[in-house]
């Protein structure tokens, strides 16, 4: 593992980068447990998180299952991955494995959790970054509103 670092830009930390699966109808409810023991801060933005597309799971529930054993391997569409960082400290991540575990449907959710290093802005004044949001074509959400509402164009 790379120790923390920093560049004229950033500051690399050592962080936990959580990761769960689960259907696309559990991540609201697991994500505001979770943020209601850290609000997954990240400069100036709160609750931050990733969540990837749809996707299939696979499985087949064994003896002792709550479903009970079954032959047939089930298929379920519409289950999601969700990534947010941490701090690295164990009984912080304790407690957001519980709060994710209580909140969730399944009886053995898919919940991993990895050291990494993870970027924060060092705040400095980029303003004038050409590459920015605000100084292209504009925030993504506005933009969406104005082509829900037939304004854009």
């Amino acid at each position: 593992m790379l120790n923390a670092f920093e560049t004229r830009s950033v500051t690399l930390q050592s962080m936990l980068l959580v990761t769960f699966q689960a259907p696309m109808e559990d991540v609201d409810r697991i994500m505001t447990n979770v943020t209601a023991i850290i609000p997954l801060v990240m400069g100036k933005y709160d609750s931050n998180s990733y969540q990837t597309a749809e996707g299939m799971e696979r499985y087949r529930p064994l003896q002792g299952a709550a479903a009970g054993p079954e032959s047939e391997l089930r298929k379920r569409p519409g289950v999601v991955e969700v990534f947010f960082e941490i701090p690295e400290d164990q009984q912080l991540a304790e407690k957001v494995v519980e709060a994710i575990f209580q909140a969730h449907s399944y009886q053995e959710p898919v919940i991993r959790i990895q050291s990494i290093l993870g970027s924060r802005s060092r705040g400095l004044d980029d303003s004038k970054n050409p590459n920015r949001w605000w100084n292209t074509t504009g925030d993504w959400k506005k933009n969406a509103e104005l082509v829900q509402s037939g304004s854009a164009g």
